[in-house]
């Protein structure tokens, strides 16, 4: 598993290389288009990007709040952004970002266990959203692009999308059913205790996390559209927000080996992606950096700085 991903790896990051970095004149270019953002015309819409970062990672502690304190009622918001912010930390260097579990169970007092499965919940609600809008997205660009002409094909495509969408919000409503599918396989049985606790969560508290998770996708996908407005990338705005869903549907399926490694396959599909809108790569790739390094890199850098007191704090929340 390890060397397939590895091997992903280097493959997407090889073809982002090859159908940009190896083009000539990428450095000029790149240089005026930073320059056209960070003191131009585009500066506006950056600085509204990075004044919605404390809004994205707020959300996901409001989150986080809302399911850790169905485990332990007195935790309190602060803590459970500064659980947000630690685990991000940690989720930078680990494969498929695990390191963001154990930064919010460091975070949670008494068993850990129960906590496991109420991480593992919300970061399936996010995935929710990015699949049901993400299917959309790309829905757009199998009728537009691949299958204009094939009324049957686009009638079996829209039909999966359906099915697709139904598949992944069925689990965070019918727990049990989970748990039941969970022990029939043996494999996937070492599982069942960490997620037995899903079932205790109401079909009300489950709702407000994928709203809360919603709201969190939108506040991506619109940081997403001004970065691209800031670096010049000329799109209608239906279009280019099934070019960001689709993006983002995209990354999320991909298994990765940290968060530097996302960063590839991002980039490629987002290049891809707006290429079929006929847009250049260049300012799609810098929109989509610019992203990454506002939304992840930045933030865990300031997490950084809460790891090592992480038992002073505790000790004052």
């Amino acid at each position: 598993m390890l060397v397939a991903k590895i091997g992903v790896t280097l493959l997407t990051l090889g073809l982002l290389y090859h159908s940009i970095f190896a083009a000539p004149d990428t450095r000029a270019a790149w240089q005026q288009l930073l320059a056209s953002a960070l003191g131009g015309a585009g500066r506006g819409p950056v600085l509204a990007a990075l004044a919605l970062v404390p809004l994205n990672w707020g959300l996901e502690a409001w989150k986080w709040h809302r399911l850790a304190r169905h485990l332990h009622p007195r935790i309190g918001f602060g803590r459970s952004l500064r659980a947000v912010l630690v685990g991000l930390t940690l989720g930078f260097a680990t494969p498929n970002r695990v390191g963001d579990y154990a930064g919010r169970l460091l975070e949670m007092p008494g068993k850990r266990l129960p906590a496991l499965g109420a991480v593992w919940l919300g970061r399936y609600c996010q995935l929710v959203a990015t699949v049901l809008a993400g299917a959309a997205g790309l829905l757009f660009f199998g009728l537009k692009f691949y299958l204009a002409g094939y009324p049957a094909a686009q009638i079996g495509l829209v039909a999966t999308a359906l099915v697709l969408g139904a598949a992944v919000v069925l689990p965070v409503y019918q727990a049990r059913l989970l748990l039941a599918l969970l022990g029939l396989w043996r494999p996937l049985r070492r599982f069942r205790p960490a997620l037995a606790v899903l079932p205790t969560y109401s079909a009300r508290a489950i709702t407000a996390v994928l709203g809360l998770s919603g709201l969190r996708y939108a506040v991506f996908c619109a940081q997403f559209l001004l970065l691209l407005r800031a670096y010049g990338v000329q799109v209608p705005p239906g279009p280019a927000l099934a070019g960001v869903a689709g993006t983002f549907l995209l990354k999320s399926l991909v298994p990765s080996l940290n968060a530097l490694a996302d960063v590839g396959v991002r980039e490629l599909s987002a290049t891809h992606l707006f290429g079929l809108l006929g847009q250049p790569a260049l300012p799609v790739l810098s929109a989509s950096l610019s992203l990454w390094v506002i939304n992840i890199a930045l933030p865990s850098a300031a997490g950084l700085l809460l790891v090592p007191g992480l038992r002073v704090l505790r000790g004052r929340a």
